[in-house]
């Protein structure tokens, strides 16, 4: 396996002093009441183990805002397990369930740790790619993937890279098509509470014939601007819960205690924070995009997430991966190429990912940098 894009951009950026819209971090303050709650935990002494699959009160905390946004509870004890991030849920999901030679759908393009997870568990990646403009699924060409030795599909919403989201009638179309397998959901939700324009994030949670069979994963360091503190969540029925423990003890066996504490009174004390995530992020988004159709960039539509893809076609003709590597190094704009998202890219696709979840004076930089192409 090769160094992941994010690593190789990153570097770029730091080695060249450019404007980093790269990788997905936000770049301003993580909420006070937060740093103050791991600050408290830490003072009064809580920094060692906590028990395997989450501290008791992370977990119903867990619970209850699950049914806040969904309408649904999921048990605390046997339904709920804290891990070291968004990705190690997603690794210990797959390392659970799928055995050597079993299949795995993915969409492409789709977040670059789902398929060496696949690979690691000795299955198979299958890729079905999404619409090139809209990143919208066809179902008929996921159904057509399905063969007897399909063990799971992967779904991401909101989307990254594209910021797409599914909708109600996707549900319908995906509850169908899994209805009478035994094919396993693993969904990725991380940006669950950044969606625009009063669109509704459809979480598998809402949805008794999809929960059942799913493995559901987020993350609190995109909801509440700590990519750093690694946390995470697994919310999956009994039976696959007991699976993945079973890896995750043998994982990381556990997660940054003080920051479980912290997590916990933030979701108890301050949940406008969560409620409130996409009218906070989407005064970023409508700026940046009206910037970028100042330049020569093409911005597409972006329903949820904190990322914007562009069209630079107008710009250059070069590959991806050799524009945004001419980009960071002379002009001084980090960006990710989206071909390392895809087994196969489209032909002819010229587009990158920028991440506008940043203070604006370094919106500012970068935008003036990209006016000058």
């Amino acid at each position: 396996m090769g160094t992941n894009i994010f690593t190789v951009m990153s570097q770029l950026a730091t080695e060249h002093g450019a404007v980093n819209m790269g990788q997905g971090f936000p770049d301003f303050d993580t909420p006070r009441p937060l740093v103050d709650a791991l600050a408290r935990a830490m003072r009064d002494g809580h920094n060692q183990y906590a028990p395997a699959h989450g501290l008791p009160v992370l977990r119903e905390a867990i619970a209850d805002k699950t049914l806040d946004c969904y309408g649904h509870r999921p048990d605390p004890d046997t339904e709920v397990t804290v891990t070291s991030g968004g990705s190690e849920a997603i690794l210990d999901a797959v390392m659970a369930v799928v055995h050597p030679g079993e299949e795995v759908i993915l969409l492409d393009p789709c977040y670059d740790c789902y398929e060496p997870a696949v690979e690691m568990a000795g299955g198979t990646a299958v890729h079905v790619p999404l619409d090139p403009e809209t990143f919208a699924p066809d179902w008929e060409k996921v159904r057509a993937a399905v063969t007897p030795r399909t063990r799971m599909l992967v779904i991401n919403s909101p989307h990254n890279p594209s910021g797409a989201v599914l909708d109600a009638d996707d549900i319908r179309q995906l509850e169908s098509l899994l209805a009478d397998t035994g094919i396993l959901l693993l969904s990725d939700e991380v940006y669950e509470h950044i969606t625009y324009d009063g669109r509704r994030h459809e979480s598998v949670l809402r949805h008794p014939a999809l929960r059942e069979r799913a493995f559901v994963v987020s993350s609190f360091g995109k909801t509440y601007h700590c990519t750093g503190w690694k946390v995470g969540y697994c919310v999956a029925p009994p039976a696959l819960t007991a699976e993945l423990r079973k890896v995750h003890q043998y994982n990381t066996f556990c997660t940054f205690t003080p920051a479980q504490l912290a997590f916990a009174a933030m979701i108890r004390d301050e949940p406008g924070h969560y409620r409130g995530l996409g009218a906070f992020y989407q005064p970023m988004r409508d700026r940046f995009r009206a910037q970028l159709e100042g330049t020569r960039f093409r911005p597409l539509p972006v329903h949820g997430g904190y990322f914007q893809l562009a069209d630079y076609s107008a710009v250059s003709d070069l590959d991806d991966a050799a524009f945004c590597r001419e980009l960071a190094v002379e002009h001084g704009v980090a960006a990710i190429p989206l071909s390392p998202f895809y087994r196969n890219p489209p032909a002819g696709q010229r587009l990158v990912r920028l991440c506008f979840a940043k203070n604006q004076s370094t919106m500012d930089a970068a935008i003036e940098r990209l006016e000058k192409l």
